[in-house]
């Protein structure tokens, strides 16, 4: 939308600067100057709109949480999944719930090998011919986890590359997680960034340079501290959360938010809540007042949302 009205804004101005020589009648000729403009200018936008020209990116969390995972980008020239931590059945019905049809998928990249980032992979591959990128170490760890795939759907990338698919420009960036190669990715789409990090128990200051400036961000917030410690969870399982290769709290993510948001206006959307040591409100408030401490107002310049384990979430169009 910003993009297309800067268009606007630039086709506007060079039609408004078509010379009109007025002899003897400069208020006619004034007025078939902005009259002439104004039809010039409106059949290019019509043109524009109709012509295949890029409009913006879709963002939609289908899913986020211990259960689960897979994420939708779209722009005008491809359709992709990040992760697909559920059974097939079940990722063709969140697509279905936002009016997409699985077929239409272009590819699928995978963060990193757990269940439930990697369910469905395999399934969705073999159903629909969809390649799957992942890093090496990643592909090794999964491959015998989500079944047969044919070799011109595996694709391999170098994490910290930059490549390409379609319109979008993508980043793969290392986190830290108990897995053989995590990443989180960043997507760039003409004057759009949209950055996905969530499984990573810390983020360093190299991170938090990388995601700067985004205008969408989906960001891990597991668990509220106090809630882990005094819950059921075995204690070797909350140490393994509370580590640097676990999981991010309500606490880390305000914190990291802090260091990179701006203000203009940027989405934030709060991922992979667990369902025992967390609650929804818990995790927005928490994020909320720590953000707001600093300055930041959520609902004014900057967007706070959350995300679901078991549904489809709001679909933001940038």
């Amino acid at each position: 939308m910003w993009e297309n009205t800067y268009i606007k804004r630039k086709v506007f101005r060079r039609f408004t600067h078509i010379k009109v020589i007025p002899i003897h009648f400069p208020f006619i000729s004034s007025f078939f100057m902005v009259f002439f403009s104004s039809i010039l200018y409106n059949i290019f936008i019509i043109k524009l709109n109709i012509g295949g020209v890029d409009m913006g990116i879709k963002f939609c969390s289908l899913s986020s949480g211990s259960s689960g995972n897979c994420q939708y980008v779209e722009t005008d020239r491809i359709k992709i999944l990040i992760d697909s931590g559920f059974s097939g059945k079940k990722i063709e019905s969140l697509l279905s719930s936002i009016n997409v049809n699985p077929s239409e998928i272009d590819y699928i990249l995978v963060t990193h090998e757990h269940i439930d980032h990697i369910k469905g992979v395999g399934v969705l591959s073999r159903k629909y011919d969809i390649p799957i990128f992942a890093n090496e170490k990643t592909w090794i760890s999964m491959e015998k986890l989500i079944g047969n795939v044919e070799e011109k759907n595996i694709k391999i990338f170098q994490s910290e590359e930059d490549f390409e698919l379609g319109d979008l420009a993508i980043y793969p960036f290392k986190i830290f997680h108990d897995a053989a190669e995590p990443v989180g990715y960043i997507f760039y789409h003409k004057r759009t960034k949209i950055s996905i990090m969530t499984d990573t128990g810390w983020v360093n200051d190299n991170m938090k340079n990388t995601i700067r400036g985004s205008s969408l961000y989906l960001i891990e917030s597991n668990h509220d501290i106090q809630m882990l410690k005094e819950g059921s969870y075995p204690w070797y399982l909350k140490q393994r959360i509370l580590s640097t290769k676990g999981h991010l709290s309500n606490l880390d993510a305000a914190r990291t938010l802090i260091e990179v948001l701006m203000g203009n206006g940027e989405i934030v959307l709060l991922g992979h809540l667990s369902k025992e040591n967390n609650r929804p409100e818990l995790a927005y408030d928490t994020v909320r007042e720590h953000i707001e401490e600093y300055g930041f107002s959520v609902n004014k310049n900057i967007t706070l949302d959350l995300t679901y384990r078991d549904k489809a979430g709001k679909v933001y169009i940038l």
